[in-house]
Order: C-alpha cells, then structure tokens, then sequence
C-alpha cells in the first residue's frame, strides 16, 4: 500500500497511521490531496467531513471538528489542484503550495477574522469568509480561492 493510502487508511480507521507521532495539519492536507485525486469536489467533501468527524470522535476530541476550517481548507486545496495542478506525487504539491501546510500562520488568515472563525456559528456550519463584503470580493474570492488578498 502507498503513504497516501496508508494515511488515508488509518484516519478512516479513526487511528494516527504507523510511523506518526499524530496527525497533524499537513496529514489533513494529504488525505484531502488523496480524496480529491479520487472523488469529485462534493463527493471529497462529505467523505473528508465524515471521516474527519469519526476520526476526531475516535481520538477523544469531538469538539476539535471545525466545519469552516475543514472545509475552507478542502476548497483551497481543490482550487489549487484545478488551478495549478495536482502534481505527479505528494511532495510535488506539497513543495509548490507550501502555504496550504502552514497551521499558523494560516492561510485562512486571508479571508476570515479571527472573532468568526473563533464563533461557534464557523464550527458549526461553513461560513463564508469575511474579509471585505462586497460582492466583488465574494465573487474573486469563489473564482480564485487561493489568490493572495490583503486586508481591508
């Protein structure tokens, strides 16, 4: 079995795979990579989600699940494979988008304030982000998810 179908394996188990110290940000990154390389975008989505649930159920920590983080991340990661390319291997994507693999600071930064990422509404539900309301930067931001946007 390759790395990515192990990672892959485990987290659907609810387990850190063999040879990890846990599962950490850049895991969430691959298995999303693996999902999307398999599955259409929604497809990806709700499997990922599942998953990503029963995992964090299965490690004593339901409430670390986060719906906007989880799938703002899952879009950015889906726009740069569509936009860039997914690469021939892992380390190919992880090498050109190396700003997807930063926990903190996030990339997320961009596009959400920290006060509606921190409510309970963004755990609970996908929200949109919230820098700049306008329809012109909702609408840039749908078409190109992964363009760098500076703060209002």
């Amino acid at each position: 079995m390759s790395a990515d179908a192990d990672l892959v394996a485990a987290f659907e188990a609810g387990r850190v795979a063999a040879g990890r110290d846990g599962f950490h940000h850049a895991d969430h990154v691959r298995v999303v990579w693996t999902y999307l390389g398999r599955l259409p975008l929604l497809a990806a989505a709700e499997t990922f989600v599942a998953n990503l649930k029963r995992f964090a159920a299965a490690q004593g920590k339901p409430e670390r699940y986060h719906e906007t983080i989880s799938l703002a991340y899952l879009l950015l990661i889906h726009d740069r494979i569509v936009t860039r390319g997914r690469g021939a291997t892992w380390d190919d994507f992880a090498e050109a988008n190396a700003d997807l693999l930063a926990w903190q600071p996030s990339i997320l930064d961009r596009y959400y304030s920290r006060d509606l990422l921190d409510s309970d509404l963004a755990r609970r539900t996908f929200v949109w982000p919230d820098w700049g309301s306008d329809s012109s930067r909702i609408a840039t931001c749908s078409a190109g998810l992964s363009a760098p946007r500076s703060r209002p």
